[in-house]
């Protein structure tokens, strides 16, 4: 469980820091539809405030406390299940992956109200209008971690 809770500390901390550096160094939020290249063409950083779930879906309805509430209630599952299941290392890095990631952004809907989104990837001609950050990738490689790394309560009984 110790690597879990490192992972998902070290997440946290470096999604943190890259909202920081972002919201308060850049500045980004104060200049409205301005994007920095960073890796041009492929990664800009362009400023979005989400209210609502993935892909801004939902915004309209206030919804902050409920996603707060539903974020904790998913991330204590992950820790209660992680620490029952018979896991590998790749497994407990996979829930501390998912866990800190969905921290970093409860902790955005408590501070601003809604999760700081501002990177962006966009290739080939294609122009990604999508925005996410640290923990929103996090909260995906992490999800997809668990379903590899883990059997999903399909132990094989033997006989």
């Amino acid at each position: 469980m110790r690597l879990t809770y490192w992972t998902g500390f070290w997440i946290f901390l470096f999604d943190q820091v890259t909202k920081y550096i972002v919201l308060y160094q850049v500045n980004l939020p104060a200049q409205p539809n301005q994007t920095y290249e960073v890796f041009a063409p492929l990664l800009t950083l362009r400023m979005a405030w989400n209210r609502g779930v993935n892909f801004g879906l939902f915004a309209d309805f206030d919804m902050r406390w409920a996603l707060i509430a539903v974020a904790l209630i998913i991330s204590a599952f992950v820790l209660w299940w992680i620490r029952r299941e018979n896991a590998g290392r790749w497994a407990h890095i996979s829930a501390g992956l998912l866990v800190g990631g969905a921290i970093g952004n409860v902790v955005d809907r408590v501070l601003h109200g809604a999760v700081a989104d501002f990177l962006n990837v966009s290739c080939c001609g294609i122009n990604n209008p999508y925005a996410f950050n640290v923990a929103d990738i996090s909260i995906f490689v992490g999800a997809i971690g668990l379903v590899l790394f883990t059997d999903g309560g399909n132990k094989k009984k033997t006989a």
